[in-house]
């Protein structure tokens, strides 16, 4: 029951990241364009945008390590076995470790924001880190459309 609804907290905020990310694309692709200043509406998009991904995390490490595709589950099975499963790979090393590569340029697009740079740079370069960012999450959620790897929409 536990794990359930942790799963369903970790669906809902990967949509509560995918609209902040298009947020924080458009108003980070507006301001590059339009040249306009750096305003606290794009600080807040990005904090917000990050806290959201930030506990997402963590509640995404608490189901990696006690999941029934966590390392809790398959820690008795080798690391070639687990590779060899393209289902325990995906959960154990592709979702992971591209969610974390997300979160990392998350984190560092929004400190970007915080630096004492022109805005035309702070736009360009918050744009290109989140862009990125949105890249790798839609190339590693388990979709419902992956085949033994899908999830429900939410």
């Amino acid at each position: 029951m536990f794990y359930n609804g942790l799963l369903v907290l970790h669906s809902l905020l990967r949509w509560v990241i995918l609209i902040l990310l298009l947020v924080a694309i458009v108003k980070s692709y507006s301001g590059m364009t339009a040249v306009k200043p750096f305003s606290e509406g794009d600080k807040k998009v990005g904090l917000f945008l990050m806290i959201s991904a930030h506990t997402t995390l963590l509640v995404g490490l608490y189901l990696w390590f006690f999941g029934p595709w966590g390392v809790a589950s398959i820690g008795n099975l080798g690391f070639g076995e687990v590779m060899k499963d393209r289902v325990l790979r995906y959960y154990a090393v592709e979702h992971t470790t591209g969610m974390l590569i997300a979160i990392v340029l998350i984190t560092i697009g929004r400190g970007v924001a915080k630096k004492r740079i022109p805005d035309a740079a702070k736009y360009k370069r918050t744009f290109w880190f989140f862009l990125i960012a949105l890249v790798i999450i839609l190339a590693t959620v388990p979709w419902p459309f992956r085949a033994g790897i899908g999830r429900p929409w939410l």
